[in-house]
């Protein structure tokens, strides 16, 4: 970032950041079908909301929101009990990538997990992203197993 560009400021989203979260969503890809009515995100947001380790946070330059993403801290039996975290739904404006932003949202969930205790912080992106993995790769994290998925 240049001496112009505000710093980032990364927090929790409110029901006021769903607009600007589903257009980040359709500019990155995320939702190429158009994705949720503000209806619907209203009321996905809301049961979103009613579990304790899952969050969506917002990335901001200024007042405008320019990135997100999720994070879920899930306890678990094994590992001595120590809790994993998983990041899912990274979305950066397309016209502030590169500035910075993806980088900072994934150190502050870094910082998160470190904070609660976690073993390990993961994330999946789909095959045909190969920029956003060399970006993942190129801030610390690297490839690890495989993932799987069956549509129910």
């Amino acid at each position: 970032m240049n001496d112009m560009t505000p710093p980032v400021l990364i927090r929790m989203a409110t029901r006021e950041d769903l607009p600007a979260v589903l257009e980040l969503y359709r500019e990155s890809g995320l939702d190429q079908d158009g994705g949720m009515t503000p209806g619907e995100a209203d009321i996905g947001y809301a049961r979103f909301a009613a579990y304790p380790n899952y969050k969506l946070y917002v990335a901001c330059l200024g007042d405008k929101v320019v990135g997100t993403f999720a994070l879920l801290i899930m306890d678990n039996l094994a590992h001595h009990g120590a809790p994993s975290g998983i990041v899912e739904d990274v979305a950066v404006d397309p016209q502030t990538q590169g500035r910075g932003i993806g980088k900072a949202m994934m150190r502050f969930a870094r910082d998160v997990c470190r904070d609660k205790g976690c073993y390990k912080l993961s994330l999946t992106s789909n095959q045909v992203r190969e920029r956003a993995h060399a970006f993942y790769e190129a801030i610390g994290f690297e490839r690890h197993g495989y993932s799987f998925r069956v549509t129910p």
